[in-house]
């Protein structure tokens, strides 16, 4: 396990057969008030909120925390009232003029020194994080590294499934919380809560079930990674 870097945890929903949008890669929200609710009490509890450019771009904003409690617990420990939300994109190719860029919340990037050019000097993003592979890829442990630096202790991973394969490949996620939605999306090529090249039966991550939560007709799975 990698030393020094925040403890992270990925929150997804998906449907009863694995995905997370259908194959068209529409916004999936399927997922019923009470996962809303789930959401937003994990983002609250976080540091940070990790979001790859895919979902970004997908959604056209980020969900932020409302709940006068959850305010309320941040306030008391001294926390901002929202987490930083960081966007991880090796192109940085994106639109400033979506809804993301209004909202009231701290906004980072974290890109390749190709993706930095167009945002650099801008007041987007606070800040920008490069720090680059000899191949022109994201480094993405030294960038945990670094979030750990700049008081980043819990970090949240909203996705997507590319995102979230290339961090279990690198063993930076710690738990996962998986919202399991009554209906089934199906199609080969829509994206699951992992991606990428995929993990032989013998080399696969394995998780240790912490809680296991019905309401109605969802069911919330709590996983720790087994090391």
């Amino acid at each position: 396990m990698v030393q020094h870097r925040p403890h992270t945890t990925v929150v997804l929903a998906m449907s009863a057969d694995g995905k997370i949008a259908d194959f068209r890669r529409s916004p999936a929200r399927f997922g019923t008030s009470v996962d809303k609710t789930h959401l937003e009490e994990q983002i609250a509890a976080s540091d940070a909120v990790l979001i790859g450019a895919g979902t970004l771009r997908a959604y056209g904003t980020t969900l932020t925390v409302s709940d006068t409690v959850l305010l309320q617990q941040r306030q008391q420990q001294g926390k901002p009232d929202q987490p930083i939300h960081i966007v991880i994109t090796h192109s940085a190719n994106l639109n400033p003029e979506i809804r993301f860029f209004q909202q009231p919340i701290r906004r980072w990037l974290v890109t390749t020194n190709l993706g930095k050019n167009f945002w650099q000097g801008r007041s987007e993003f606070e800040r920008i994080l490069v720090f680059e592979t000899p191949t022109g890829e994201i480094d993405t442990i030294t960038v945990l590294k670094q979030l750990t630096s700049l008081q980043i202790a819990r970090l949240l991973v909203l996705g997507g499934g590319a995102l979230v394969a290339s961090m279990l490949e690198l063993d930076l996620i710690d738990e996962f919380w998986l919202t399991v939605c009554p209906l089934i999306l199906g199609g080969v090529t829509a994206p699951t809560p992992v991606d990428g090249k995929g993990f032989t039966s013998q080399l696969a991550p394995h998780l240790q079930l912490l809680e296991v939560k019905k309401v109605e007709h969802e069911v919330f799975l709590h996983y720790q990674l087994q090391r």
